[in-house]
C-alpha cells in the first residue's frame, strides 16, 4: 500500500548506489549549478522561445542529475509515506541551500552506504 520496495536486499542495494551516487564527481557537478539558479539563467540566456526551450532543458538535466537518485529512495521508505517524503525533501533543499550543502551531500551519501550494508547484512 505504501509503495515502498518489499525485499531488504533491493532496498539495500539502491541506498548504497544512491549513497555512492552522492559522492559522485556527477552529483558535485549538477549540485554546483543547481545551487546558483539565477548565475546560471544569466550565463545560459537566450532570446527567444528556443532559446527559453534550450534553457530550460539544460537547467532541468542538472536538477535531475543532482535529485534523481535521492528520488528513487522514495521507493526505500514508501512513495506513500509522508515522513520519509519530507526527510529527502530536507536533504534535497539542506544541500541545495546551505552554505555547507556539498559536505552534507557527502555525510548523506556515507550515510546511506552505512544503512544499506547494514540492510545487506542483517
Amino acid at each position: 500500500m505504501s509503495m515502498a520496495i518489499g525485499n531488504r536486499r533491493a532496498a539495500a542495494a539502491l541506498l548504497i548506489i544512491a549513497g555512492l551516487y552522492q559522492l559522485s564527481p556527477l552529483k558535485n557537478a549538477c549540485l554546483g549549478r543547481c545551487r546558483s539558479p539565477a548565475q546560471f539563467l544569466s550565463r545560459h540566456y537566450r532570446p527567444g522561445a528556443f532559446g527559453a526551450l534550450r534553457l530550460g532543458l539544460l537547467h532541468g538535466a542538472y536538477c535531475v542529475g543532482c535529485c534523481w537518485l535521492l528520488m528513487a529512495l522514495l521507493f526505500v521508505g514508501g512513495v506513500m509515506n509522508l515522513i520519509w517524503i519530507a526527510g529527502l525533501t530536507l536533504v534535497v533543499a539542506a544541500e541545495k541551500l546551505l552554505p555547507g550543502g556539498r559536505w552534507l551531500a557527502a555525510i548523506a551519501g556515507i550515510a546511506m552506504i552505512l544503512w544499506g550494508a547494514a540492510l545487506m547484512i542483517g
